[in-house]
């Protein structure tokens, strides 16, 4: 998960009405975005990075399409499963790119975000969907897996200025598990594929067949990577 962030004017700048140096373009931006002519106002908004984002959502669309074939042809299930670390390396070349370009974007901040929930949040739980964890209550702890990794994003958002820094200003440390850390369920599911382990021979079987609590004892790794995802106490240093 990459945040594009940028330094904040200074009050005297402000004060002053003079645009500060090295805004990283967020003032044309705004410009652009509040422009009340021009149908492609928010396309020429679009910084580089935020393209690259964007790229981000639609190699993982793209992943998520395959799961909606036979679950029985396993061509279907890999393409599908190796789309998804395409999404990690679009989530990591949109921050390089903007550090590169020296233009940050307020909008690309709130894209990642919205990147990486479809991402690592849709997508995995998608693919689980595909190969057999489905019953209501699976359905039921999948979606507390999305909404985890929706809480955790939006307080990302929120904290990410608060969190300790270190000299270069970075943030010392994540609160919780990155919602990027769920392709490692991906990688787990990519082996039970291999194995031929879904639909009826998913590792574990089924508790409670035939009732109301029918569900996959595998499906609790989401809610547990959930869990971490959104823990306060964990503190996962930054490389």
């Amino acid at each position: 998960m990459s945040r594009r962030t940028s330094a904040m004017p200074s009050t005297s700048s402000t004060n002053s009405g003079v645009r500060p140096a090295g805004d990283g373009g967020q003032e044309k931006q705004k410009m652009l975005l509040s422009s009340e002519t021009g149908h492609f106002s928010l396309v020429r908004a679009l910084h580089l990075a935020d393209l690259v984002t964007e790229l981000n959502v639609m190699s993982v669309l793209s992943s998520m399409r395959y799961c909606l074939g036979d679950p029985h042809e396993y061509g279907a299930i890999w393409i599908a499963l190796g789309l998804m670390p395409l999404g990690l390396f679009f989530d990591f070349m949109d921050g390089r790119i903007a550090r590169w370009r020296n233009k940050s974007s307020l909008m690309g901040q709130e894209l990642d975000s919205l990147a990486d929930l479809i991402s690592f949040g849709m997508s995995p739980a998608a693919v689980a969907f595909a190969i057999g964890i489905r019953t209501p209550l699976d359905h039921l702890l999948l979606a507390f897996f999305v909404l985890c990794g929706l809480t955790r994003l939006a307080r990302f958002n929120v904290t990410a200025a608060v969190l300790p820094k270190d000299k270069t200003g970075k943030s010392k440390y994540f609160e919780g598990t990155p919602i990027p850390t769920t392709l490692s369920i991906a990688s787990l599911m990519a082996y039970w594929v291999s194995n031929g382990w879904i639909l009826e021979d998913l590792p574990l079987g089924v508790v409670a067949q035939g009732t109301i609590f029918e569900f996959h004892p595998i499906v609790l790794l989401f809610v547990l990577h959930g869990c971490l995802m959104v823990s306060k106490t964990l503190h996962i240093p930054k490389p």
